[in-house]
């Protein structure tokens, strides 16, 4: 029978033996109670709190605005609604970047006063030290590579990432990521056939988003 079928609350460690079993992971994103609770009773293995809640709930252009508090009160309304999923909360812009010791302020603010279950960083390289600094903390983090939108203002579009010159750079980052020891890896918008390079050589789950 599939891990997918007998778990009651799904795990890092569930989604683990799912990748080793080749069974596909389903992930969702939600913002409120009632939208988690219908995704929770939908049987997903991952609701994601995003921070693109800053678009889609408060109607700014960018996820750039949303603040570290916005985002404590839409994950602890989702974690009320959730019984079997696993919750991951986006660390929001300016939470993590450049200073790891920040980044673990804010991740464990997440964890306590939301009680989700994970936190997400977009990056590679240049955020791996705050990666190692919450992982030592015994926080599980799932990373993100590809389209990062925290960082549209340097690419200046949402269209796919990852066309040949960053390609290489991705597969790097991507092998750094598990190599740090998150449990699981976001690609946004890269070419189908990297996506599929990605997660063939990655022993973790690599779940994609247009990818």
């Amino acid at each position: 029978m599939p891990v997918h079928n007998q778990v009651k609350i799904v795990t890092t460690h569930i989604l683990q033996e799912m990748k080793n079993n080749n069974e596909k992971i389903s992930m969702l994103t939600a913002y409120d109670f009632s939208m988690a609770s219908i995704v929770d009773q939908s049987g997903m293995d991952i609701i994601l709190v995003g921070d693109s809640a800053s678009n889609v709930m408060a109607g700014h252009e960018t996820t750039l605005p949303i603040t570290l508090d916005q985002m404590i009160y839409h994950a602890a309304s989702v974690i009320r609604a959730v019984k079997r999923s696993l919750v991951v909360v986006d660390l929001p812009f300016g939470t993590y970047q450049g200073n790891s010791k920040e980044a673990l302020r804010s991740s464990i603010r997440i964890m306590k006063e939301s009680e989700a279950h994970a936190v997400k960083l977009e990056g590679g390289k240049e955020i791996i030290e705050s990666v190692d600094r919450i992982l030592s903390a015994g926080i599980p983090v799932m990373g993100h590579l590809g389209l990062t939108p925290q960082s549209i203002y340097k690419f200046g579009t949402y269209t796919v990432r990852a066309k040949e010159e960053e390609a290489k750079r991705l597969i790097d980052d991507a092998h750094l990521l598990q190599e740090s020891g998150v449990f699981a890896l976001i690609l946004e918008k890269i070419p189908a056939h990297l996506a599929e390079q990605v997660a063939k050589e990655l022993t973790i789950p690599v779940i994609g988003i247009g990818a």
